[in-house]
């Protein structure tokens, strides 16, 4: 079969079984294309949740698909490849967690929705890249301690610095390989680029930025910029499946080696064996982990998350 027929009968297959498909902006663009909605993490719970549909399909990573199933518990929720995790989610865990609120008592935990729904039973509230620092400018505590980035802890630290900040050293090992060094070799490359980057970076890298934010917000910044050059400082996708939208604009990789290995686990075939019932993995979570784990999901939203 062809691309082009492998997504015809994902799109037969998905009406047919009341499906709506999920897929994250770091996925390839043949699974974006069939998706009914892309985005990042956050962003898709939310639209999963509006969906009529009774099954969705995550072409992204465990913590992703967790969410949406916490956030629409009535809904069949499927892990398009089970074997795609985060390695930045997994890298702590409740025991940790536990350990640092007693060693900071009186600290708000802030988590990253780059977590795994275990460790949300114990934070007290949970922050995207886009909004973490809305969120913490409206917390009542002075006093944060902020997981599991560093990196984006830091950025918000800046952003925030009437509030005192305790940084776990954690993060997204691919975000993190990038330096300063790289930055300025593209900066030498393509002169007249916009440099714009995840805040997932490093602070030494996020400071030489143009611009710092979230996935969505560095697609929509270059899409509405009258600029016509940019370098992009996150997975590498996200200058492809720009250069598609802007044919116009250019749009070059600030590193090669920008690549999530984890998104790009998930083949279109993958998604076709999920819409044909066989494949991927239903994500099952106990009322009372949802319950736990939600709460400082509750709380983001309350605060305009």
């Amino acid at each position: 079969m062809t691309v082009q027929e492998v997504q015809e009968e994902i799109r037969r297959l998905k009406k047919e079984n009341d499906i709506c498909i999920l897929a994250h902006s770091y996925q390839a663009k043949e699974i974006i294309e069939i998706a009914d909605f892309s985005g990042d993490s956050y962003a898709l719970s939310k639209l999963a949740k509006t969906a009529p549909n009774k099954t969705v399909i995550m072409c992204g990573v465990r913590f992703m698909a967790e969410t949406v199933k916490m956030l629409s518990p009535e809904k069949k929720v499927i892990l398009s490849k089970s074997e795609a995790g985060c390695p930045m989610a997994e890298q702590m865990d409740v025991e940790l967690i536990n350990q640092l609120k007693e060693m900071y008592p009186g600290y708000t935990v802030v988590a990253y929705i780059n977590t795994t729904t275990e460790l949300k039973t114990v934070c007290d509230v949970c922050v995207t890249s886009s909004s973490a620092v809305k969120i913490v400018k409206q917390l009542e505590s002075d006093n944060i301690l902020f997981i599991p980035d560093c990196n984006l802890g830091a950025y918000v630290q800046k952003q925030v610095p009437e509030k005192n900040f305790k940084l776990v050293h954690g993060g997204c090992p691919i975000h993190a390989t990038v330096t300063k060094r790289d930055v300025e070799k593209a900066r030498a490359a393509h002169p007249n680029a916009e440099l714009l980057v995840h805040p997932e970076c490093i602070p030494a890298v996020a400071e030489l930025a143009d611009y710092v934010g979230s996935t969505s917000g560095i697609m929509e910044y270059a899409k509405k910029s009258n600029k016509k050059e940019f370098i992009i400082g996150t997975e590498n996708s996200i200058a492809e499946h720009l250069q598609y939208a802007c044919p116009d604009k250019d749009f070059y990789l600030l590193s090669t080696g920008l690549v999530c290995k984890n998104m790009k686990a998930t083949t279109l075939v993958d998604v076709l064996n999920c819409c044909k019932g066989k494949g991927g993995e239903e994500i099952i979570l106990s009322d009372e982990t949802i319950k736990q784990a939600k709460k400082c999901i509750d709380v983001m939203i309350s605060l305009g998350g």
